[in-house]
């Protein structure tokens, strides 16, 4: 499996971005968007199971939009209103199936800039 996350960018706040990711393979079926800068863990920012609606981070609610379209193996970010704390390397991450279990896979991340 793999993830080509694309769609980043450096925007004025208040802007708008859409980051795009792609899988290859079994994605499974709990897709997500994590973001993370230097030295800090990275957080959950929405998340998408079959069948359920997108959960989001309290941060990030109301204004970013998770979709999915699952012929394409594709999944969406929509963000709008970005503010400068929204400035993060944004990684694209799946739950796929694996004998034995699950794995998680990672897109290669990218880069979120929202100037004040």
């Amino acid at each position: 499996v793999q993830l080509q996350a694309s769609g980043g960018g450096t925007v004025q706040a208040g802007g708008s971005l859409r980051l795009s990711c792609v899988g290859s393979g079994n994605i499974g079926s709990i897709l997500g968007w994590y973001r993370g800068t230097p030295g800090k863990n990275r957080d959950l920012v929405a998340s998408i199971r079959d069948g359920g609606r997108p959960i989001y981070a309290d941060s990030v609610e109301g204004r970013f939009t998770m979709s999915r379209d699952s012929d394409k193996n594709t999944w969406y970010l929509q963000m709008n209103a970005l503010k400068p704390e929204d400035t993060a390397v944004y990684y694209c991450h799946a739950v796929g199936p694996i004998k034995g279990g699950n794995c998680d896979y990672w897109g290669q991340g990218t880069l979120v800039t929202v100037s004040s």
